[in-house]
Order: structure tokens, then sequence, then C-alpha cells
């Protein structure tokens, strides 16, 4: 059974940093494409960053490109979002995915099948 469980969420404040963590289990990590997305309030949920399975190809959402890194670390099976710059509006739950196996860096949310349970990300102005 796949599980992903992300840590490093908090309440900062604008201008501050975050990095979230995303463990995961069940699968061959290694072989699989990541993706973090987010939910706000009253909003749908959104794609924040993706990467390849070998970590070579990265994808960002044009919101978050330039503030946000993705990353992977396939001997510990965990893949990271470090956040910089952040802004009120990047306020929300943040959810780890699971995607493709050797799969590409994506933001098409169909291509995850496995999902996290969300940390909350709450900036303040």
């Amino acid at each position: 059974q796949v599980q992903l469980v992300e840590s490093g969420g908090g309440l900062v404040q604008a201008g501050g940093s975050l990095r979230l963590s995303c463990a995961a289990t069940g699968r061959i990590f290694s072989r699989y494409a990541m993706g973090w997305f987010r939910q706000a309030p009253g909003k749908e949920r959104e794609f924040v960053a993706g990467i390849s399975w070998t970590g070579d190809n990265t994808v960002y959402a044009a919101s978050v490109k330039g503030r946000f890194t993705i990353s992977r670390d396939n001997a510990k099976n965990t893949v990271s979002l470090q956040m910089n710059s952040l802004k009120p509006e990047d306020t929300a739950v943040y959810y780890c995915a699971s995607g493709a196996v050797y799969g590409l860096a994506t933001t098409r949310e169909s291509e995850y099948d496995y999902w996290g349970q969300g940390t909350q990300v709450t900036v303040s102005s």
C-alpha cells in the first residue's frame, strides 16, 4: 500500500521560507514522478511543482516559479518543496502526490494516483 506523509507546514510571515517534505512508502519511490499541489479555502486544488523520476526534469506553476524549488532524494524516499519569498496567497493545504512510473515532470493532476493527507501552510501579511 502506497503511503505519502507530508511534514514541514506551519505559520510564517510574508517574505519568509518553509521547507515541506514528503516521505513515501509502498512502492519503489525512485521509479516514480512526484509532485506538489495545494488547495486554498474555497478554491480548487491546483498544481504547484512536479519532478521526474530521475530528478532531472522539473516543472512549476507560474505563480511559484523562481520562489519554490522541488527536489528529491531517492536514497531517502523523500521529495521536498523549498518555498522562499512566501506570500499570503500561498496560504493553502499542500499535498504531495505520486505520479507515473518512469514519468517526466507533469502538471496534469490526472497523472498522479496517490496523495498524502496534506500539510497546512499559512502565510501572514
